[in-house]
Formats: C-alpha cells, structure tokens, sequence
C-alpha cells in the first residue's frame, strides 16, 4: 500500500515541474528572441525482469515517472518588423549574436537582437537592453557606423588607387554570429541568454554574411500558446490523477485498519 502513496507523490510533483515549465514558456510569450523549453519524462522501473533482483543496471530504480531533462529547439520563430536600425533577427537555427559583459568579461548567447548605439569613452558601441556589448565575427567589440559628414566632405583621392581604383580594405566588421558542435549542451542564464554548460559545446563562428541577418527586425518569441495551453490542460488532469491515487489510497489504508479493529 505505501507503494501506492510512493507511484502517486513522486507523479504529482514531476507535473508539477511541467507546470513551472510551461508557466515560464507563457510568461515570455512577448520577449523577443526566446524559446520555449520542453520537458521530458522517464518512467522509473522497480526491478530488471531480465537479471537478477540485486543486478546493478543503468535503469532508473523505484515506481512512476520523474522529469528527465528539459531541452530547448532552437529554431527560427516569426518576423516582426521595427524598421529600427539598430534591430537585428538571425533567419537561420542554431544561430547566436555573442555579448560580453563590459564588467566582469564573461561571455554569453543570445538570439535577441534588440539593440542600441551606446556612447563610450572611444567612440559608439552596440549594445543589448542588459547592458551587455555586442561583438564582432572576430569577438572583438561591435563599433556600428556613425556617419561623419566632415570626414565625407574633405574625403581625398589618397583612398583610391593610381587607376581609379578603390585601394584594398581591412576585413568589414560585422556582428558576429556563432553556432554551436551540439547546441543542446547550451544551458539558460535567464534574459533570453545562454553559456555552454560543459566542453561538448564547441564555439563555431558562422562565415554566412549578411544573408542570415535581416536589419530592422526581430525575431519573435518561439511560445506557441495553443500547443503550451495545451499541454496545461494534459498536465493538469496528470496531477489530478495522481493526488486521486495518493485520496484513494489513503481511503483504502484507513479501511482497512478500521476492519482490523
């Protein structure tokens, strides 16, 4: 009977962290940039029917069911356009701008690209509403152009060649983009950013160019509510059924010792 109590306990709490999960999809249903997570269960096996009773095997001992991991997809939400300039969307998955913490120096992901011309002590830099910089294809610092109208107008024929031609340039900075070995090794920090959790998360940087960036856009929240109320409803009638087991048990334990008197 305490079998019954046990299968019924552990069943409403694994729903109850499907709960937290899906609440957080729905509360970030307006920021730009996020995406949802989706939980995943495994069933919890009491014994091995193919060894012996004190076999060490990789199932997972005990009754009913517990959450396994949560992931998150990576992929490409819906458009919606700002006209800002300043506004960036990646039109490609597993795709990320990188920003740097201007205090501290760590490093992190992200796939909003609501940001802004900041004015620092050697010019203007790109930076996200956190706080954070935003950097280049070579993880240095983002300078976004600012137009000099003076320079423009004492601009000299020194910036052409002897025939005409426009002498040879230094690399054009562009926002950097990054992909990821293993994408789902990225582990959330909150504010729609993420840090590699462990080694099996090798840093790519992405040589697309402008073709996977779209100016004066931004990438949409991945939430899909039908599929997230969905999925509340199906959890909710799970923990229901699972607190009836622990009330049915309970009744049956208190029968019973009222009939041994």
């Amino acid at each position: 009977m305490n079998q019954s109590f046990y299968v019924g306990a552990v069943g409403a709490g694994s729903c109850t962290e499907k709960l937290s999960v899906i609440a957080n999809n729905l509360a970030n249903v307006n920021n730009n940039g996020f995406k949802p997570k989706t939980t995943v269960f495994s069933d919890l096996i009491n014994y091995n029917l193919n060894d012996s009773p004190d076999a060490v095997t990789e199932l997972q001992a005990g009754d009913s069911m517990r959450v396994d991991r949560t992931y998150t997809t990576f992929d490409v939400a819906a458009m919606t356009r700002t006209d800002q300039e300043c506004d960036y969307m990646i039109t490609e998955p597993n795709l990320f701008f990188k920003v740097q913490d201007p205090a501290t120096g760590a490093v992190s992901y992200t796939r909003n690209g609501h940001f802004h011309r900041a004015e620092g002590a050697d010019g203007f830099y790109l930076m996200t509403d956190g706080g954070k910089l935003v950097l280049d294809q070579n993880s240095e610092l983002f300078r976004p152009e600012v137009t000099d109208v003076k320079a423009l107008r004492n601009e000299t024929e020194e910036d052409y060649g002897q025939d005409g031609e426009e002498a040879d340039e230094a690399e054009e900075q562009k926002i950097g983009l990054y992909t990821f070995r293993n994408p789902s090794r990225l582990m959330s920090t909150g504010n729609g950013e993420y840090i590699p959790r462990d080694a099996g998360a090798e840093e790519i940087p992405v040589r697309t160019g402008k073709s996977a960036l779209v100016q004066g856009a931004l990438e949409a929240s991945g939430t899909d509510v039908a599929r997230e109320m969905t999925r509340l409803i199906e959890c909710q009638r799970a923990f229901s059924y699972a607190l009836r087991m622990v009330t049915t048990s309970d009744e049956i334990e208190g029968t019973i010792n009222s009939l041994r008197g």
